[in-house]
């Protein structure tokens, strides 16, 4: 029987996938990759929206370095099956049909903080500390992370973490936009859990359009943007839609909750 590497829970339109080797902090090696795989796919399949977390104290401190080293020998047979594994399994989350939120906690770091960056949403408890120590380990990032990390912070501090091990708290990890909320300690999984119930009674096409769309007209120039936005806000036009806009017109729909004192969650 396959281990539970990787824990997985319907929660109403809210999938739940908990990394689940808390003695080892979470780090993810090939089996806990392919799990992770399945997870999403599954979710995918089942759900509106997904919450990835880590049980115990950490969200993942990453790369199991352990099972590394083994197929990093000199001697070792290079494996092709390896290569892009990381890329497909989470590609599945940052491009898949269905928006992830990532509760995050403890150590994020290197693949960890890799697979948090393919999440849409990112909440951090102020127990979280982010890091890229490939340049110490003798290694590179292999999980997307050279391109979802960077466009989330920039080159430059991309370059720092991984050049000097320097590493953020929850609260330098916000203002570098590695996350988009801060909590108290042990309320990242709640406080994520609210948010993808929300998401999930968005439009389905909507959520697509923001997870897919938007990110890919990140990489086109300033008139094909515009040209592909045009295309993609034609193709989520559905009567769900319609009746959405009319429920607002009519005043059947819950108005916009303006931010107040009492909105202590950043």
């Amino acid at each position: 029987m396959t281990e539970a590497l990787v824990t997985y829970e319907l929660d109403g339109d809210v999938a739940l996938i908990g990394l689940n080797r808390a003695e080892k902090r979470n780090a993810i090696n090939d089996a806990v990759n392919m799990q992770i795989r399945d997870a999403a796919f599954r979710a995918g399949e089942e759900a509106q929206c997904a919450v990835i977390f880590g049980h115990g104290d950490n969200f993942s401190a990453g790369l199991d370095l352990a099972e590394a080293s083994q197929w990093m020998k000199p001697d070792a047979k290079p494996s092709r099956r390896r290569r892009g594994r990381w890329h497909r399994t989470f590609d599945l989350i940052a491009r898949g049909p269905i928006p992830f939120v990532a509760a995050l906690r403890g150590a994020v770091i290197g693949g960890g903080l890799e697979l948090a960056s393919a999440a849409h949403i990112r909440v951090a408890d102020e127990t979280t500390y982010f890091a890229l120590p490939e340049g110490q380990r003798g290694i590179f990032v292999g999980g997307g992370g050279s391109v979802r990390i960077a466009r989330l912070m920039g080159y430059a501090r991309m370059a720092d973490l991984m050049l000097t091990g320097r590493v953020l708290s929850a609260a330098e990890g916000e203002r570098a936009n590695l996350c988009q909320y801060v909590v108290p300690p042990g309320e990242a999984l709640d406080h994520a859990k609210s948010l993808a119930a929300r998401i999930a009674t968005n439009a389905p096409l909507s959520n697509w359009a923001v997870t897919n769309g938007l990110p890919r007209i990140q990489d086109l120039s300033h008139d094909d943007g515009l040209f592909f936005e045009t295309l993609i806000s034609q193709a989520v036009r559905s009567s769900e839609g319609y009746e959405r806009v009319r429920a607002f017109v009519e005043k059947r729909a819950a108005p916009l909750a303006r931010p107040g004192p009492s909105s202590g969650k950043r």
